[in-house]
């Protein structure tokens, strides 16, 4: 693919000016609360959970819908949103997505069954969906300048901070109202954005009128939606039903699979290669024939923009699999107390949440790639530094100083890296270009939840074997039952352990092996993100299409 730092059309004699300051301004706060609604709800649900499953008596099956079809449904449609945010205004997109992620909320907060809770999760789904990529092509359409890289560090920041305070937010609301809270105060929350985002929030999209026939690409769409829903279930439920053996029956819309024989995991992947490589080939086709197009893949010309994506989804491997695997470790360990999690979690959100705002400075100063190399670098340092120093009596307040590295580097990246990213992407394709970013995030969380899951549970179940056999004075098979016990439960088993006096010498072994696995779970990572900080290194300055209002329209 030959080398393009941005994609260049004539531009119009004469562009409309862009938003005025204020407002621009006033419409970022609005755009910051919207992003912070939904990360929030991204990660909330693992702390109700329990709680959820007793109120409701679902079942597992149910419980892992619940916590998965979010996640699925938003990576999905990330694509055919962004580009309907393009043709038909992305602020129309923020105030229907607002208004749908309201409804789903509320839905979701009086929900009697199973069923109705996972139909609810899945249209909060769709309504992330729409609201995501609309906020960050708003971002990249009206900034300009100097004040482009700061409206970036706040994106960015808001971004990574709330999606480590959402289980914090999720555990409070919880202990004081009960689980239905947490959903039940969107409702307030999301009508307050849809009024504000209506006379604060300008409005932009491409130029001229949109057809619904005419320009959009119903066939890319539907087969965006569908090869990226199986690519995400694939890899969110590999862990559940085996990668290739099913360790579990499996059941939907009446197709079954046993346990024992093949998983659906690699089915369901195969399909999805399938339904991508079919998406690529018909979008090609349509623009060659000079029809629209849902997936453009002109823009992976852009070497910022391939690159960008690329390092985006490695981020999000790194912190989602550290979120996912930390809060294990410091329940087994330490047990049910929230007090050792808060104090590891909240570095890392108040680091994101500082630097990013700072990152906006650092980048007019010495360049935004730049920015986004010293935050990877940081990173990488900070789960090198974590695993070599826990160990079985770390606990938040040993975890917190490389926390708050962390955070501070995952700050200053996240915002500037979708700032080089988008630099040199047409306005007009801000929101196909941002449903891509922002799908290149969603697959890379999920794919750090699965790997570093799967790293961390792996480990923990040799470690514990191999401390067992060495220290425990227990029957061989009940060796293997208790470090079976704690690899399934991934970690949380060793409470149970420390509960009974006589499996003293099995609790402290448990205590060892989580330690184990969070070091190789955490080097797996720091591997991870020195590839992501390798393709860093690749990145230029932007050439931009930043000049204001550039083929857009911009209304006040």
């Amino acid at each position: 693919m030959p080398e393009s730092t941005a994609l260049t059309t004539p531009a119009p004699a004469a562009p409309p000016a862009a938003p005025a300051g204020r407002r621009r301004w006033t419409g970022m706060v609005v755009i910051s609360l919207g992003v912070s609604l939904i990360v929030v709800d991204a990660t909330i649900v693992g702390v109700l959970l329990p709680r959820i499953i007793t109120d409701l008596g679902l079942t597992t099956a149910d419980a892992e819908w619940v916590t998965s079809v979010y996640a699925l449904v938003f990576a999905a449609l990330l694509i055919p949103f962004g580009r309907a945010g393009d043709l038909f205004g992305r602020r129309r997109m923020f105030v229907t997505g607002m208004a749908v992620f309201t409804a789903a909320s509320v839905a979701a907060a009086l929900a009697g069954g199973g069923s109705a809770l996972i139909g609810a999760r899945a249209l909060q789904g769709v309504g992330a969906s729409m609201i995501l990529p609309a906020t960050l092509s708003t971002v990249n359409a009206v900034f300009t300048g100097r004040e482009r890289a700061i409206a970036f560090g706040i994106w960015g920041s808001v971004i990574s901070g709330m999606a480590a305070l959402g289980p914090l937010a999720g555990g409070a609301l919880a202990t004081v109202g009960g689980w239905r809270w947490a959903f039940g105060v969107n409702l307030p929350l999301g009508a307050a954005l849809i009024a504000a985002a209506l006379v604060l929030m300008p409005e932009t999209r491409a130029a001229g009128r949109a057809s619904l026939l005419r320009d959009v690409d119903w066939p890319g769409g539907a087969l965006s939606a569908l090869g990226l829903g199986a690519l995400v279930f694939g890899v969110i439920e590999g862990q559940t039903y085996g990668w290739w053996t099913a360790t579990r029956p499996f059941e939907l819309a009446g197709l079954r699979w046993p346990e024992g024989g093949l998983s659906p995991v690699p089915v369901v992947l195969a399909l999805a290669a399938l339904l991508l490589a079919a998406l690529i080939a018909v979008e090609r086709s349509r623009a060659a024939a000079g029809r629209a197009v849902m997936l453009d893949m002109e823009l992976f010309r852009i070497a910022n923009f391939r690159r960008g994506n690329l390092a985006s989804a490695l981020i999000n491997v790194g912190e989602l699999g550290l979120l996912f695997v930390l809060p294990l470790f410091l329940l087994g360990v330490h047990g049910t107390s929230p007090l050792h999690i808060s104090v590891a979690i909240l570095p890392l959100a108040a680091g994101a949440f500082l630097s990013g705002g700072l990152a906006g400075k650092l980048a007019n100063a010495y360049g935004a790639h730049r920015v986004v190399q010293a935050g990877m670098a940081m990173e990488v340092a900070a789960v090198v530094a974590l695993a070599l120093t826990v160990s079985a009596t770390t606990g938040g307040l040993g975890l917190a100083p490389w926390m708050l590295l962390y955070g501070v580097g995952l700050g200053l990246t996240s915002a500037q890296l979708t700032n080089v990213s988008l630099a040199d992407v047409p306005p007009e394709r801000s929101g196909q270009a941002s449903g891509i970013q922002s799908t290149a995030r969603q697959v890379g969380a999920a794919l750090g939840i699965a790997a570093i899951g799967t790293v961390f549970a792996t480990g923990l179940g040799h470690a514990m074997t191999d401390r067992l056999s060495a220290s425990s004075a227990l029957p061989p098979e009940r060796q293997a039952a208790i470090a079976a016990g704690l690899r399934d439960s991934a970690g949380t088993f060793g409470r149970d352990l420390h509960a009974d006096p006589a499996l003293a010498a099995e609790a402290r072994a448990a205590d060892e092996s989580l330690a184990a696995a969070v070091r190789h779970a955490s080097l797996t990572t720091a591997a991870i993100l020195a590839l992501g900080l390798a393709v860093s290194l690749r990145l230029r300055p932007g050439q931009g299409h930043r000049e204001a209002g550039h083929r857009e329209e911009s209304k006040r």
